[in-house]
């Protein structure tokens, strides 16, 4: 089916770097910077700080022409932060507590369109405030929910993933975090069979890096996508994020799962290429869309 909306909820933020860069971020907002991008137009859902760092990212949003009406501004607590340190090539995170997007309030949040997806990750979830306005949102009529597990340590239960996983339609994640949710068979398309049957997904995807990634839908089909080549290799921040935007814009088409595969894997390899996770360069995501499967 075709949706009229795709909901965003979740964490912004700065990830500061060892440079002393300060990149905006957080895995949800990525998505949907990304997905303005692709046109989908998102309602992104998230509070920031009355402070510097949240009117720049208000003033960002803005330039970009993403719609700002589901951004909570709170006085009382300050926009979130996380220090990122890159370790052979791959990002660690300290993350800041108790931080404006912990307390997205119920009673603000904006009305949506019957019909459309909820995505989600597993950080914004950490804190009860937030945790209520998101279960107000999906429990809204014609809400279908994509949960894209991002295990960020102490921030995550196992159990309180596999609910997440359990209720959604479509989940995504990595191979390490199919293992660390319980799921470690050497073969990956029987860690993920036991991983469905405990669900009613219609697909769940599992990203391998330089190995490629592979869907596996609610009828037992396999579908494997080998990776694009990297161009280069700067640091692989947002990476997923990447790709999660160009899937989920392609659930919102409804775009046939393989090349939906490809054409977020492109992506995903771009934003390898540079430093950080957003790019503010349109032509990018026009060369995506217009090349289809063909590579960026």
């Amino acid at each position: 089916m075709n949706y009229r909306q795709i909901m965003v909820f979740g964490e912004v933020l700065y990830d500061c770097f060892p440079t002393g860069e300060q990149v905006l971020g957080g895995a949800p907002f990525n998505v949907a910077w990304h997905l303005e991008a692709l046109g989908a137009h998102p309602c992104f859902i998230s509070a920031i700080g009355e402070d510097d760092l949240g009117q720049r990212i208000l003033a960002a949003m803005n330039d970009w022409g993403m719609r700002a009406d589901g951004v909570q501004l709170h006085a009382e607590h300050p926009t979130g932060m996380v220090e990122v340190q890159i370790l052979d090539g791959q990002p660690s995170y300290h993350i800041s507590e108790n931080v404006a997007y912990d307390h997205i309030h119920a009673d603000l949040l904006p009305d949506a369109s019957e019909d459309f997806i909820l995505y989600h990750g597993t950080l914004a979830r950490r804190h009860e405030e937030s945790r209520r306005a998101f279960e107000c949102l999906a429990g809204r009529k014609g809400c279908d929910l994509f949960v894209d597990v991002n295990l960020r340590d102490p921030w995550w239960s196992k159990d309180d993933v596999l609910a997440c996983v359990a209720r959604a339609r479509w989940a995504k994640m990595n191979a390490d975090e199919l293992a660390d949710l319980g799921f470690a068979e050497a073969d990956t398309d029987v860690a993920m069979a036991g991983l469905m049957a405990q669900t009613s997904l219609e697909q769940l995807i599992v990203t391998r890096g330089a190995d490629g990634a592979l869907v596996r839908t609610r009828s037992d089909e396999i579908i494997p996508v080998a990776a694009p080549p990297i161009k280069r290799h700067i640091d692989t921040v947002g990476a997923g994020d990447a790709f999660s935007a160009v899937y989920l814009q392609g659930l919102m088409i409804g775009r046939p799962i393989e090349e939906n595969i490809r054409m977020a894997q492109q992506l995903a390899a771009e934003i390898i290429a540079m430093r950080g996770a957003i790019p503010t360069d349109r032509t990018l995501y026009d060369k995506l869309m217009t090349t289809g499967c063909d590579h960026v």
